[in-house]
């Protein structure tokens, strides 16, 4: 088709348009109703009266745990004087409080304290989760320990010495589960755990669909023990929906489970393999030397519960601004929430602490470690926000595309944060993978964002200011404020809120530090190495619902007195429950020698930087790792990779187009330079905002709908409105012509040549043989103009309407195919 043809059609397309489209729509905008708490019956740290600390110790006790623990809600109904013993809690005395409470504390390990110990085992938990509960008693005993928050030298602990043992795996197919397992569960459990059911419950093990049924239900089964199964432990045990006996019901519970297990063979380890002793994920020694900084920390989320409809802030800040989870919002294994459309709200009340604490420093961080689902969301998509609903808020975290976007409202920005500081769209910053992701502002700096540690490019153009227009009555969310409304899909591992900016070193060690449970597994390879108690050590984790991350192996040696030789470790693999697993093997072409020179006493040696994900099979508690070789020492196991399947031939293609179009950021930008109107303009912002998705996303000219076109028509009528009713544009771009003419008149066969002569130098050009001919377009647009200023009849041809017949003439013009096409 010639390309004439093509912009006399969309010209035609145009011009219908337009006389449909210049007039816009409003709306209204939903608000975030005040859910408000019941206050505490007593504020904790309000009943002391005795004599004052004798020494500064004893005065960080009393501020950062006797003050949280004293209230009667919590120690203080019983350990208190006169009541019962031990009495930390008591309220005379706190010297003699803090006598009674160092016998409790492990300011070393704070972890390891008799007061976390108690709390976790759920003896007096002032919440729902005794595992938060913990948390929080651990802060507040950290707190007072003021210990140094660089990162801990972590103690390797040896392992038991177990062997890779024959092992059943579960097949491919879930055809054995669904002739034994699932029958029951499709059965009795099918009022909740499906997603049909009024309140669906997940995971959703009880579908109709045996496959999804089977996939969930893995991790609740024990082959090697269907006893110990926690389908089974949880009717026996826990009495959870028994049908009709417990004890008969679990005991069916366990007959299906070994007849499923009956069928299955073992699994026997390969005889030729060099492997290393065996380990499941919690035999492995503890990372808990994060070392991460949170002098600062107001607020924090680990979602370390796991189930249930609430996330604890465990900052030990009050007041806790628990969040509570509704609509589509799901626990991932590892720590964490995943939000697809659904949103994580703490209370008004609670999120008063944001604003009290916040604006009182006039300086704040928000920290979150992410993984957003996709590269495509844009509104901004509603990461994390401090706001009244969709369009008001006194902070906000988002996503648009590739960006992170940051909104703040202070006295320089508007009552929705904007403008918004953004992230360049040429780096692609944002990715669909796990991010340590932390917005920072103070009054010297302005908004800055790091990703994984590192300033981006942002440029903060906006003058600093302060919080003083913050309203305390808003309500902090994680997804989106109002349902349906900019939702964000996407997954979030930990949260923070801190009321001073972090600096750079201060972020880049919280990155440094990582997120969720990790454990360093040391796999006994002494018996090949011929070194005493030497290990290869991986750092693991439980990455998400399905898989675990093992990453930066390196080798070390217990044994302090070790004489340190030359070892060769080659081909590394990872074997899970008696057999290497089927991909991810990053480490098969390691190749590393041990030697004495590279060697760091108690440091051991590094082997690689890489990680790998490896799919979970029958849960954190059960599965079973090892590590095979190609060669350690001098034992060695050449492995032969299968010869590749030959190359296919490749496929004829259809010839591809030689012209594209331009995809919606080029659209965009081309109007933009056309018309001398700034993409930055108002009104073609919010334009192009709510066609964006209707515009071109690719350059394949066979993919282009008239959908498309209709969007390029209204981007063009938005910018030529605005180059005309710009009195400095429209007197600078069509220059001579007299706007204040009525249209009968405007219209001269000369004055028609100071509108269209500037248009079509701007988008036709001179002789370029890819353009229509100039002529052509000049003869179109003249056509447009004789039937726009028909003023027969009763039609009203004045000034206003000179400038509309301006604004079609240009819409025509630059919404054309000359435009479009590249």
């Amino acid at each position: 088709m010639q390309q004439s043809t093509i912009s006399r059609s969309i010209n035609l397309l145009v011009v219908s348009a337009f006389m449909l489209l210049l007039n816009g729509c409003g709306g209204s905008t939903a608000k975030v109703e005040k859910t408000p708490l019941p206050p505490p019956t007593q504020q904790p740290g309000e009943t002391y009266s005795g004599p004052p600390a004798n020494t500064d110790d004893v005065q960080r006790y009393k501020l950062n745990l006797w003050d949280n623990i004293s209230s009667v809600e919590r120690c203080g109904a019983c350990h208190v004087q006169t009541g019962q013993s031990p009495e930390f809690a008591r309220n005379d005395d706190i010297n003699l409080a803090y006598v009674a409470t160092n016998p409790l504390v492990n300011l070393a390990e704070p972890e390891t304290s008799t007061l976390v110990t108690k709390v976790a085992g759920g003896h007096n938990c002032w919440l729902s989760s005794a595992a938060a509960c913990a948390d929080i008693m651990t802060t507040w005993i950290t707190n007072w320990a003021d210990t140094d928050v660089t990162a801990n030298q972590i103690q390797l602990e040896a392992p038991v010495e177990k062997s890779p043992g024959a092992n059943k795996n579960f097949p491919l197919g879930s055809d054995l589960f669904a002739s034994t397992v699932h029958p029951l569960l499709a059965s009795y459990c099918v009022n909740c755990h499906v997603g049909s059911a009024t309140i669906p419950i997940a995971p959703y093990f009880a579908s109709s669909d045996a496959d999804e049924a089977y996939q969930v239900s893995k991790s609740r089964l024990n082959l090697d023990n269907p006893a110990a199964s926690r389908f089974v432990g949880r009717v026996r045990d826990e009495f959870h929906n028994c049908w009709s006996d417990c004890a008969s019901d679990s005991d069916e519970l366990i007959t299906a489970i070994q007849a499923m297990s009956d069928g299955i063979e073992l699994t026997e380890l390969d005889p030729q393999l060099v492997n290393s002793q065996a380990l499941t994920l919690f035999d492995g020694t503890l990372a808990t030397g994060g070392g991460r900084f949170e002098n600062d920390l107001i607020a924090k989320w680990e979602f370390k519960t796991g189930s249930g409809t609430t996330a604890f802030d465990t900052s030990g800040v009050e007041p806790a601004m628990d969040l509570t989870l509704s609509g589509d919002v799901n626990w991932i294994g590892g720590w964490g929430i995943q939000l697809l459309n659904g949103k994580a709200q703490s209370s008004t009340t609670s999120s008063k602490k944001l604003h009290d604490l916040l604006t009182a420093t006039n300086e704040l961080s928000i920290e979150a470690w992410v993984v957003p689902a996709n590269v495509t969301q844009e509104g901004p998509a509603r990461i994390m926000s401090y706001s009244g609903g969709a369009d008001t808020r006194n902070f906000t975290l988002g996503q648009t595309l590739y960006n992170y976007d940051f909104l703040l409202r202070t006295d320089n920005t508007d009552a929705n944060g904007e403008p918004a500081l953004s992230t360049p769209n040429a780096d692609d910053v944002l990715q669909a993978s796990l991010q340590h992701v932390v917005i920072t502002y103070d009054p010297i700096k302005g908004r800055q964002v790091y990703v994984n540690g590192a300033l981006t490019n942002a440029n903060d153009d906006i003058p600093v200011g302060n919080f003083n227009e913050w309203n305390s009555t808003y309500a902090f969310v994680m997804g989106s404020e109002v349902s349906g409304q900019f939702p964000w899909a996407g997954s979030i591992r930990m949260a923070a809120v801190h009321n001073r900016a972090l600096s750079p070193s201060q972020i880049a060690q919280n990155f440094d530090a990582g997120i969720g449970q990790k454990f360093f597994l040391l796999f006994n390879v002494s018996q090949h190495s011929n070194i005493a108690q030497s290990y290869v050590v991986m750092e693991v984790s439980q990455f998400d619902s399905y898989s675990y991350l093992f990453a930066e192996p390196f080798f070390i040696s217990l044994d302090s007195s070790a004489e340190i030789q030359t070892v060769a470790i080659d081909g590394v693999r990872i074997g899970l429950n008696g057999k290497e697993v089927a991909s991810g093997q990053v480490f098969q072409n390691l190749q590393a020698s041990i030697n004495p020179s590279d060697y760091v006493n108690g440091q051991g040696q590094h082997l690689s930087r890489l990680g790998t994900t490896v799919a979970i099979e029958k849960g954190p508690q059960l599965d079973e790792f090892f590590l095979t070789f190609e060669q350690l020492g001098d034992a060695s196991n050449i492995v032969v990779e299968a010869e590749p399947p030959a190359q296919s031939l490749p496929t004829d293609l259809p010839a591809q187009a030689d012209i594209g179009v331009r995809n919606f950021a080029e659209i965009n930008a081309t109007l933009a330079t056309i018309t001398t109107v700034p993409t930055s303009n108002s009104e073609v912002k919010a334009a192009f905002e709510t066609l964006k998705q209707q515009l071109p996303t690719v350059t394949d000219p066979t993919s282009f709908l008239a959908s498309n076109q209709m969007a390029i028509t209204q981007m063009a009528i938005k910018y030529c409105d605005q180059l005309v009713e710009n009195n400095n544009l429209r007197a600078s771009y069509f220059s001579g012509f007299d706007f204040n003419q009525a249209a009968d008149q405007a219209f001269t066969a000369q004055n028609r040549e100071l509108i269209v002569t500037p248009l079509l130098d701007r988008v036709i050009g001179q002789d370029l043989a890819s353009q229509p001919e100039r002529s052509d377009v000049a003869q179109e647009l003249n056509n447009l103009i004789d039937t726009l200023t028909d003023c027969s009849g009763n039609k009203v041809c004045d000034a206003t309407y000179t400038r509309t017949v301006v604004k079609a003439t240009c819409a025509a013009t630059i919404g054309s195919a000359a435009m479009l096409v590249q």
